[in-house]
């Protein structure tokens, strides 16, 4: 597919000069199909992200804001770094996945495109795609510079099992730590109102909350086996099993401060796990005036190019 340029704002120049960007997308095949994006700034890239969305999102998540504001990966590539957007397997343009969707399978498929890459990229990814961050840490540390975990799932090893309230054939109802979700057995599970209003909006100051429909609109639903596994039904989390892809590593954890479900003891765990697998973690919990008040969805928020252009000062710094 021939690659398109357009013109965006780059940040931190003076009079907001408009930049390039290059952009292809491309399916890879393998286990399940998998859809990718790539955007290039209009010289070499000083470094590679890849950009792996939570659930009920697809890698749209990262192209646009639900009140019509360009992306992190824009904002990314304006910082001059090459980005890489893929579709989970089973997920929008990656399409049917021609099996049941679990966490095992997201692994090696990205880890498909990390080899077919063929060099470093720092690994970003939300919500539900933080143990496939671990996991991916784990098998392909050579392909993996760094971490920046986004208000991350925790792992198996750390997240405890939900309390059961009923089962039947066809559905199980559980308690969260702050939630109750009813998950079905098979098939998928599709986002209402009320999980894009309690989950991803929740006490967020700064969701645009005029672009609720929109957002709404954009919601994907969640393999049925997906969702289990995030809520750790009978332990069925992704693990770490290994440690010693950690050892060194960057890692990058950042979580607002009206997260619903991610109150600092909570992502401070997780950061205080990866620390001690050998990862150099740099916690972040964004209570500060400047920036209180974002929820589950920073990128979308009224600050999301502060928070793009704070990660991406990280990454520069990276050696």
């Amino acid at each position: 597919m021939p690659i398109r340029a357009v013109r965006h704002r780059a940040p931190g120049r003076s009079g907001g000069h408009p930049g390039r960007v290059r952009h292809r997308s491309f399916h890879l095949p393998g286990p399940a199909p998998l859809y990718c994006e790539q955007l290039l700034p209009d010289r070499e890239p000083t470094r590679w992200l890849l950009l792996v969305h939570g659930g009920a999102m697809s890698g749209a998540c990262w192209l646009g804001t639900p009140d019509g504001r360009p992306g992190w990966a824009q904002r990314f590539v304006a910082h001059g770094f090459g980005v890489l957007v893929p579709d989970w397997p089973g997920v929008g343009r990656s399409g049917p996945a021609g099996r049941p969707v679990t966490g095992e399978l997201v692994c090696e498929v990205l880890g498909g495109l990390l080899e077919h890459v063929g060099h470093e990229v720092v690994l970003l990814v939300h919500s539900m795609a933080g143990p496939f961050g671990y996991r991916l840490v784990q098998a392909h540390p050579e392909r993996v510079a760094a971490l920046v975990a986004v208000a991350p799932g925790p792992p198996g090893n750390l997240q405890p099992e939900p309390e059961v309230l009923a089962e039947t054939p066809d559905y199980v109802d559980i308690q969260g730590p702050y939630l109750r979700w009813r998950l079905p057995r098979t098939g998928d599970w599709w986002p209402s109102r009320e999980f894009l209003e309690t989950k991803l909006v929740g006490a967020s100051r700064r969701y645009p909350r005029h672009a609720l429909d929109a957002a709404q609109a954009a919601l994907l639903p969640i393999a049925a086996t997906l969702l289990t596994q995030r809520q750790n039904l009978h332990g069925s989390q992704l693990r770490v099993e290994r440690p010693d892809g950690f050892a060194g590593k960057p890692v990058l954890v950042l979580t607002g401060s009206a997260d619903t479900e991610h109150p600092r003891e909570i992502d401070e765990a997780v950061a205080d796990w990866l620390a001690g697998l050998g990862a150099a973690v740099d916690f972040r919990f964004l209570d500060s005036p400047d920036v209180a008040g974002n929820g589950h969805m920073p990128m979308h928020e009224d600050n999301s190019d502060e928070l793009a252009d704070q990660i991406a000062a990280w990454v520069s710094r990276l050696p």
